[in-house]
């Protein structure tokens, strides 16, 4: 990979949701759920995430995710995804989300 400068890092918004909602995404070419995320400040954002291997929307919602929230809106299928969900992926097929150790407020900014 090519090394990027602070500055280049320091542009990137990631900060600290809760997700309020996951829904099965059925129109996805990959299996996916939709997601409506809080980040504070009635900022609320939705997203399509590619997490159904590890996880059941019941047990996402309530759940602190990191997201990346200043990237422009991306259309998937009839969809429009405003933030992208961060997340380890150890294959292609799995994905295991970032979230903080302990709660803190939506909206914390990760730096």
């Amino acid at each position: 990979m090519n090394p990027i400068s602070y500055s280049d890092f320091e542009k990137v918004a990631m900060r600290v949701g809760t997700i309020l909602e996951a829904v099965v995404f059925p129109e996805a070419k990959k299996p996916a759920y939709k997601l409506k995320i809080d980040f504070g400040n009635g900022d609320i954002r939705r997203s399509s995430a590619q997490i159904t291997l590890r996880y059941k929307p019941e047990e996402l919602v309530g759940r602190q995710i990191i997201a990346v929230t200043n990237f422009p809106t991306k259309q998937i299928g009839p969809f429009v995804s405003e933030c992208l969900v961060l997340g380890a992926v150890p294959t292609s097929t799995d994905v295991v989300l970032l979230s903080p150790d302990f709660k803190v407020e939506n909206g914390t900014r990760i730096a």
